[in-house]
C-alpha cells in the first residue's frame, strides 16, 4: 500500500497518523525530496530511506500521535559520521529536511433514526468535516432524494437501512458519538441495551425526563450499573422550542462543545455518494 492509500485507510478507519514527507535534501541521501510515508501507532506504509533517519522520524511521529499533537513539525538530519545517532550511523554525507504533518481523523457521529429531528440534526452537522452515519429501519427515510442537501454538505455520509439498527451501532469505532432518536420507544429501547453493552461510545437519547426515568429503571434491571453514561434529555441547555429544526440546533451546539477542537476545518463543499448497505 502506498502513502496515499494509508492516508485514506486510515481516514476510513478512523485513526490517528502522521505524513512524514522529505521536503529537502542537500547533498546525499538515501531518499529524494518528495519522499513519503505514513506513521501509524502500530503500522507504517511507504519509507523515506530507512536508518537512523526513518528511526527517528518514526519515534517523533508515534509520540506525536500518543500526545494528539496537531501542529506540524520539521526535523533536520546530518547524514554524517560526526552525527549523533539513536539507531546507527548513516555516512551519506548529505542533509534531510523531514516534515512531520498530524493526520487528524474526523469525528464519527452516528444518527438512528432519520425522522424530522434526525433529518435536521444531519443537515447541520453535514456541513462540518465527519464521518456521519444514518440508520433507519424504514427505507423512505433514506431516499437519496430526500438526502440530498445533506450529501451535498463536508461530511462523508454513509447511509444504513436495516432492521437490525444494532449491528449498526456494534460497527462503529471506539469514541463515536451516538443519538438515538427513532420512531420507535421499543428500538430506542434495543439501541440504549445494546450501547452500553458495547461501551466506548459517547450516547446520547432524545426524549423527556420521564421516558428517561422508564428506560433508566428498565436498563438497571437488565443488569447495567453504567446507565447515567447515557445522556437524556439531550441539546444545550437555554435552547427552547420543540420545533425539531430548534431541537437539532440544540443537540448540534452540545455535540460542538463536546468535540471541542476535534472537527477538522471543512475545505468547502464537496458532494460525497451515499452509501447503501442492506443488513
Amino acid at each position: 500500500m502506498d502513502w496515499l492509500a494509508a492516508v485514506q485507510n486510515l481516514r476510513d478507519d478512523g485513526g490517528p497518523g502522521v505524513l512524514a514527507t522529505v521536503v529537502s535534501v542537500r547533498g546525499h541521501a538515501p531518499r529524494e525530496a518528495g519522499a513519503k510515508m505514513v506513521i501509524a501507532a502500530d503500522a507504517l506504509w511507504d519509507s523515506i530511506g530507512g536508518g537512523n533517519l526513518e528511526a527517528e522520524v518514526i519515534d517523533r511521529a508515534r509520540r506525536m500521535i500518543a500526545d494528539a499533537s496537531a501542529a506540524p513539525e520539521t526535523l533536520t538530519f546530518a547524514l554524517n559520521e560526526h552525527a549523533a545517532n539513536q539507531h546507527g550511523r548513516q555516512c551519506c554525507g548529505g542533509e534531510v529536511q523531514v516534515l512531520l504533518e498530524p493526520l487528524r481523523h474526523d469525528p464519527v457521529v452516528a444518527i438512528f433514526g432519520v425522522g424530522h429531528v434526525g433529518f435536521e440534526l444531519a443537515r447541520i452537522l453535514s456541513r462540518l468535516r465527519l464521518r456521519l452515519h444514518l440508520t433507519d429501519s424504514r427505507a423512505g427515510q433514506l431516499d437519496p432524494l430526500r438526502l440530498a442537501d445533506v450529501t451535498a454538505g463536508s461530511a462523508t455520509v454513509t447511509a444504513h437501512h436495516t432492521p437490525a439498527p444494532e449491528t449498526v451501532l456494534q460497527a462503529l469505532p471506539a469514541g463515536s458519538h451516538v443519538y438515538i432518536m427513532t420512531h420507535d420507544h421499543a428500538e430506542d429501547f434495543l439501541l440504549c441495551d445494546a450501547a452500553l453493552r458495547r461501551g466506548g461510545l459517547d450516547v446520547g437519547l432524545i426524549g423527556s425526563t420521564a421516558k428517561w426515568a422508564r428506560f433508566r429503571q428498565r436498563l438497571r434491571a437488565e443488569g447495567h450499573d453504567d446507565v447515567d453514561s447515557i445522556r437524556c434529555p439531550i441539546g444545550l441547555p437555554g435552547i427552547g422550542g420543540k420545533a425539531p429544526a430548534a431541537i437539532a440546533v440544540a443537540v448540534a451546539a452540545e455535540l460542538l462543545g463536546r468535540l471541542g477542537s476535534a472537527v477538522p476545518e471543512a475545505s468547502g463543499p464537496a458532494p460525497r455518494a451515499v452509501s447503501k448497505f442492506p443488513e
